[in-house]
């Protein structure tokens, strides 16, 4: 019976998520959903994006937590347009679901906006079962986690589209092998784009700024 309504709920999530990803075609706006653990440093990778390339191309954010403002107000210092949801109103999520960004949306004016970022509330499991309706996913860890993380939650990285190692300006002061965390992530979705990156030091930043400018420039001239 358990498996059943999980399977009833992902079937609504999935036609929601299409809905969405329509609507975001129909208004010519790229959507790219970051997801990670907790304290990966997701909206410091924001921060760090946003202040790259929100004058190029005009951004929005939408911030998923369980409660508080707090990750919505340090982006919001940038002055795009950025929208809050916090799931305690529906039971403490640990995820955003395709219903919550199509309410989002709604309250969020689209008009002239060609990127949406969608930063996921911290976990590395339940966000990667729920389409959101994105064009792209894409799973930071840092160099304070474990270089098993791909290992661990193979789901996750099997279903993103591009990984982002953050906080490599700790490198000198960690036990932490990049490369078996590369070679990790790898095993578990091979030929995946992986950007070492300090959101800090802006180490790193100009490939994965590349990366995003190339997709929304396809999006643009209509290659999926």
């Amino acid at each position: 019976m358990e498996i059943k309504v999980v399977r009833k709920v992902l079937s609504v999530n999935e036609r929601m998520a299409e809905q969405n990803r329509r609507l975001f075609f129909e208004k010519g706006v790229y959507v790219i959903n970051i997801m990670s653990s907790p304290g990966s440093g997701k909206t410091a990778l924001l921060e760090k994006t946003l202040s790259r390339i929100a004058a190029d191309i005009p951004t929005a954010v939408i911030v998923g937590d369980i409660c508080t403002t707090n990750d919505a107000d340090r982006l919001a210092l940038s002055g795009v347009p950025v929208l809050q949801i916090n799931t305690d109103a529906f039971g403490g999520e640990c995820h955003l679901a395709a219903h919550v960004i199509e309410k989002a949306v709604d309250e969020l004016n689209l008009s002239g906006i060609r990127l949406l970022f969608i930063e996921n509330v911290g976990n590395l499991v339940c966000p990667a079962e729920f389409d959101l309706g994105e064009d792209r996913r894409v799973v930071v860890m840092s160099t304070t986690e474990g270089e098993d993380k791909p290992l661990k939650y193979p789901l996750m990285f099997r279903t993103c589209h591009a990984a982002v190692i953050n906080k490599s300006d700790l490198l000198p002061y960690l036990d932490y092998d990049l490369q078996q965390a590369k070679t990790n992530i790898l095993t578990v979705h091979p030929e995946m784009p992986i950007f070492t990156v300090s959101a800090k030091t802006g180490e790193g930043m100009e490939a994965w700024l590349d990366w995003i400018k190339n997709r929304v420039r396809e999006k643009s001239s209509g290659v999926k």
